[in-house]
């Protein structure tokens, strides 16, 4: 794994340091001090009331990308924070921050620059999971495909997900609202002052975990709430499509941190649900540590637990209120007009292989163009450490303009 990691870093900064006059863009880092985390921050708080409408910019800020913890070096790619305005799962306007990336080689492929929307898998809930902070501070362990992509000569537009930086809680789990924030994101990339990027640039979209949530979510969001984007194809991988099925399953086993972090994102995107009210003492100590863990301490908060033992009142995810909410973000309900290839680890211990399979037939039957690559004897993070390559190179034969081969 670390070597998947390493190999394309040091090739990117190899390439692009190679590249005639971009010398200064990769220059020693000076000694400036660590970025403020997102809450001291006030690019990452939005003016009220919101301007414009979903996918305008509100602001931008040139940054520097850093790929290791002691920021030495800075990646030679152009970036820029943005702050955007998107839409909540319920259809409220909201603001949204990101990244934009750029490498600083000519892109030579046809037509314009492509634009990757790219989603990241679990980073935790806290302001300071951020991967727009975690970016810039050395410590985003989801860096082999950014590098990959930066290679390829691909632009990046990159999602916090709402409430990740941004103030308010972080609306985990949520397709609706990170299906909204990851096309927004890319409409956004070519309204940034700077990039040179064009609104009719191909759109690819790649995501795993609960990126691949939200890479599936935009999918199938995208014909009728960013029609004009041009998205060529979607990489999803690892989807928890069906939460319901996704937390019966990590109910009192390894994954129930998440299931608890999913608990409080959806109460966050919808406020009607029976929650807070609910919890006893030791739910509401697991809350508090959920709502302000990143990933490895989310993983570590409450493992092997149950969410009964979280609450006043037995089973409160069966509540009609929540199995509604829940069945409005399940997958596989609306077909993408782009392509999907959708991969999943036959021994994925989180999210289940047959969940992948129900999304694909689920798709399929809607007569989507779908590619299903199972990946066999792959646990959650193999499937991607596998695969996640493999995904890449199907969008750049989208990009390229190549026919996909679907397998319903």
């Amino acid at each position: 794994m670390l070597r998947r990691v390493l190999v394309p870093l040091l090739a990117l900064c190899t390439a692009l340091l190679a590249a005639p006059g971009l010398m200064d863009t990769a220059a020693v880092a000076q000694a400036d001090a660590r970025p403020p985390a997102p809450s001291q921050d006030p690019f990452y708080t939005p003016p009220s009331p919101l301007p414009g409408q979903a996918g305008d910019l509100i602001r931008q800020r040139q940054v520097d990308w850093y790929p290791e913890p002691f920021r030495v070096f800075s990646a030679p790619v152009h970036t820029w924070l943005v702050l955007y305005r998107s839409t909540s799962a319920t259809g409220a306007p909201n603001a949204v921050s990101g990244l934009v990336l750029v490498p600083p080689i000519p892109w030579t492929g046809p037509g314009q620059r492509p634009i990757l929307a790219y989603a990241m898998g679990t980073q935790g809930l806290g302001d300071d999971c951020a991967p727009s902070y975690h970016l810039r501070t050395g410590t985003e362990v989801e860096i082999a495909f950014l590098a990959q992509a930066m290679l390829k000569g691909y632009a990046v537009a990159l999602t916090d997900y709402e409430g990740l930086g941004t103030p308010g809680t972080h609306t985990y789990a949520v397709a609706q609202s990170e299906g909204h924030a990851l096309l927004d994101v890319a409409r956004v990339a070519s309204k940034v002052d700077g990039a040179g990027l064009s609104p009719a640039a191909p759109v690819g979209v790649f995501g795993y975990s609960q990126g691949g949530q939200a890479a599936a979510a935009a999918g199938e969001l995208q014909p009728t709430y960013a029609p004009e984007l041009p998205v060529v194809g979607i990489t999803e991988g690892g989807v928890p499509a069906d939460l319901s099925e996704v937390a019966a399953y990590n109910d009192g086993n390894a994954g129930f941190s998440l299931v608890a972090g999913a608990a409080v994102g959806y109460a966050a995107a919808y406020p009607e649900l029976p929650f807070a009210t609910v919890l006893n003492a030791k739910g509401r100590e697991v809350v508090q540590k959920v709502e302000t863990s990143c990933i490895v301490e989310l993983a570590l908060a409450d493992p092997f637990d149950r969410l009964n033992n979280l609450t006043t009142v037995p089973d409160m995810i069966k509540d009609p209120r929540w199995q509604a909410r829940l069945a409005e973000n399940r997958l596989g309900a609306h077909k993408p007009a782009a392509p999907v290839l959708l991969y999943h680890g036959t021994l994925d211990e989180l999210i289940p292989f047959h969940v992948g399979e129900e999304l694909r037939d689920r798709l399929c039957a809607l007569g989507a163009s779908v590619q299903w690559q199972p990946v066999p004897l792959a646990g959650h993070i193999v499937a991607v450490s596998v695969y996640g390559t493999a995904a890449l190179n199907w969008l750049g034969d989208r990009f390229a303009g190549k026919a996909p081969t679907p397998n319903c």
